[in-house]
């Protein structure tokens, strides 16, 4: 018996790494998978292939399991209205939407074009919202449904080089909790995980001192997709029916729950605030609780488990 048994699951950008990882456990765990993958490279900007959709597939039917490929992209509405038509074709159902699917094009922001920014919008923020709309009646229908979708570190901590890519998983953050607090009472669940794993778009980050060659050589053999896969699809599964609209990081095998913006400081003034008093009295005042601007290595600063 599986956390699955029984269910339908999408998983988008299933041909590699984090999303592949999820397909088969799901898999394994009892799940009919609709594999997703558009076969292109890492920055988006090739042509796709089936080759790495079909051969999860096959891994998956070579183990005992049930599947089918998908080599179309998220960030087509028409498209992703296909695969959920696939998955209730094929398997007369779809329960969870795992959605992993992303590229990376890091630049400094006052070296990034307009196609930098415009692409890792469309693929993750756009994508983000095509799947998750493309089967948000259905869910509501069948009053089940758990949409998984990944956030990032450098959006909710920060790191230099990243904001296309910040920007498009902090909106991530604010379409999940949307999903989750609107769909809690036809039992549709939304989450959101920040993983910290070892796969082909951090492999393209660049490594410019002995520092970050060590960090990436700590990803590389202490935090692997396959521990990724152990929290998306618990999530996705019924057995996590009480838990919506939280933020969850994974690291190694350490999983956090992340904070959420909340007043954590507040002044009020009787007689109104000017420039001048906010400046001297109101910053001041606050500054102790200010978050400081150290990237995500300096929030987890200690080794992974």
């Amino acid at each position: 018996m599986g956390v699955l048994d029984g269910k339908v699951v999408l998983v988008t950008g299933g041909g590699n790494g984090i999303g592949k990882e999820c397909a088969l456990l799901a898999a394994k765990e009892g799940a009919k998978v609709v594999v997703n993958d558009l076969g292109g490279g890492a920055s988006g900007g090739d042509a796709g292939s089936a080759g790495p959709a079909e051969a999860v597939v096959k891994e998956i039917k070579a183990a005992g399991g049930e599947a089918v490929s998908n080599s179309e992209s998220v960030t087509s509405r028409p498209a992703v209205a296909r695969m959920i038509e696939q998955a209730l074709d094929t398997y007369k159902g779809l329960h969870a939407i795992i959605n992993p699917a992303g590229i990376l094009r890091d630049k400094m922001f006052h070296k990034m074009t307009d196609e930098d920014w415009d692409i890792v919008i469309d693929v993750h923020l756009n994508g983000s919202y095509n799947v998750t709309h493309a089967a948000i009646n259905h869910f509501r229908e069948q009053e089940e449904g758990s949409f998984v979708l990944f956030t990032s570190t450098s959006g909710l901590i920060g790191n230099v080089g990243q904001a296309n890519y910040a920007a498009a998983k902090m909106g991530i953050v604010g379409l999940s909790r949307i999903v989750a607090m609107e769909g809690a009472q036809k039992n549709v669940r939304s989450n959101v995980i920040a993983p910290f794993a070892w796969s082909r778009l951090i492999a393209t980050i660049p490594v410019k001192d002995e520092a970050s060659a060590k960090r990436v050589e700590r990803m590389k053999n202490m935090m692997r997709a396959d521990q990724m896969a152990q929290l998306s699809v618990a999530l996705a599964s019924p057995a996590c029916k009480d838990v919506s609209g939280q933020i969850f990081a994974a690291r190694g095998n350490e999983i956090f729950l992340m904070s959420q913006p909340r007043p954590i400081r507040g002044l009020g003034k009787v007689e109104g605030w000017t420039p001048e008093t906010i400046a001297n009295h109101c910053m001041p005042a606050m500054k102790p609780s200010f978050v400081d601007l150290a990237p995500t290595t300096g929030t987890f600063g200690w080794d992974p488990i």
